[in-house]
């Protein structure tokens, strides 16, 4: 069983007790969300978790592993979604459609992750950077404006198969007070997608391909010198993070029944991925899971907590406005600033760090 489980994590072990049990912990709440969670906002934030997991791991891969700055990653999760929105509104609401979109939207992101790579990666990190984010920004206008095939600023409502709506019932009862239905499969097809996806990415991290990748973000000239094409590898990087970036949209698609420019492909997702990686631990797969958990959680429920420290200090002049519920941003910003003061390599570098220190002490 051990040895089945190294080989499933490619032999890349959390290396601490602690997040071996947090990422447990993460993986049982998200298997077991729909029945220990009950209600439609619980779901929601758990497979808005599973889909962010997915997009932050793929940009960890260039911006941990390769050390790549790119501000693109959401618009690659925007093609993935319309694609899927685009081959279901145009075609049927069937799997072929599902299919042709999937695969549709994966090769135009490949080729163009492809042709930005092999155009852009020969120049400077900060020049990279403002070219992804001047490409991205013109797929957002074009998103915008080509109401035809987008529908614009209002975006693409389309259907599923009859497999995965939420009309489909596949018990008359409920199962420990869950309705089995299209709903609940789309959940779990999302959970399998992402599982799957992560254990694709920590292959490929831990593989010759991804230590070559770590020796170019340590040292650049370095491994030119050894013989490495850089940027064959960095653009082999750029075109498996569009792909899981991609993939991403996809199942963001595929659980909101819609997608429009705002839910796709805003810099807001953008800064959330940032803060995420940063959060969870750069380099480190693992770091995508912890970071998604701990961000989506205190996006969606700190105004909750918040109206209720308001109602508990009610009166109180000062305190009663900071602990307001409209300013759940404020205190969001503090924790984040706190985590990267307290977390500076995130908190998987944090907690490994912690039981690489333990093991020396031990060790003496």
């Amino acid at each position: 069983m051990t040895s089945v489980l190294r080989s499933l994590l490619s032999h890349d072990l959390p290396r601490s007790r602690i997040l071996a049990g947090l990422l447990i912990a993460c993986f049982v709440g998200l298997a077991c969300a729909p029945f220990v969670f009950p209600g439609t906002q619980a779901l929601n934030v758990a497979a808005k978790i599973l889909v962010f997991i997915l997009l932050v791991a793929s940009y960890d891969l260039l911006l941990g592993y390769t050390g790549i700055v790119s501000f693109a990653h959401t618009m690659f999760v925007g093609i993935g979604a319309y694609g899927i929105a685009i081959a279901s509104t145009r075609l049927g609401a069937d799997w072929a459609s599902l299919g042709i979109g999937f695969v549709a939207a994966l090769a135009l992101s490949a080729v163009l992750a492809l042709a930005m790579g092999l155009a852009s990666l020969r120049v400077k990190a900060i020049f990279f950077a403002m070219i992804t984010l001047a490409v991205a920004s013109a797929f957002m206008t074009l998103a915008s404006q080509l109401s035809d095939f987008t529908g614009g600023e209002d975006g693409l409502n389309f259907q599923l198969p009859e497999l995965l709506r939420p009309s489909t019932e596949f018990l008359d009862e409920p199962l420990l007070g869950v309705t089995l239905d299209g709903r609940l499969l789309t959940y779990y097809g999302l959970f399998a997608a992402v599982t799957a996806g992560l254990l694709l990415l920590l292959r490929i991290v831990n593989s010759p391909f991804g230590r070559v990748l770590q020796a170019i973000r340590e040292n650049e000239f370095r491994a030119e010198a050894i013989g490495y094409r850089v940027v064959v590898y960095r653009t082999g990087a750029n075109v498996i993070a569009a792909l899981g970036a991609c993939c991403g949209g996809a199942l963001l698609a595929l659980w909101l029944r819609y997608t429009g420019p705002e839910t796709a492909m805003s810099m807001e997702i953008m800064l959330d991925l940032l803060l995420i990686v940063v959060i969870g631990g750069m380099g480190s797969i693992y770091g995508a899971v912890i970071g998604s958990v701990l961000f989506i959680v205190a996006q969606n429920y700190l105004q909750a907590l918040l109206k209720w420290a308001g109602a508990a200090v009610d009166g109180v002049p000062v305190l009663a406005t900071l602990v307001s519920p409209e300013r759940w941003l404020l205190w969001l910003g503090l924790l984040f600033v706190l985590a990267v003061y307290h977390f500076p390599g995130g908190v998987v570098g944090r907690l490994r760090l912690a039981a690489w220190a333990r093991g020396r002490r031990t060790t003496r």
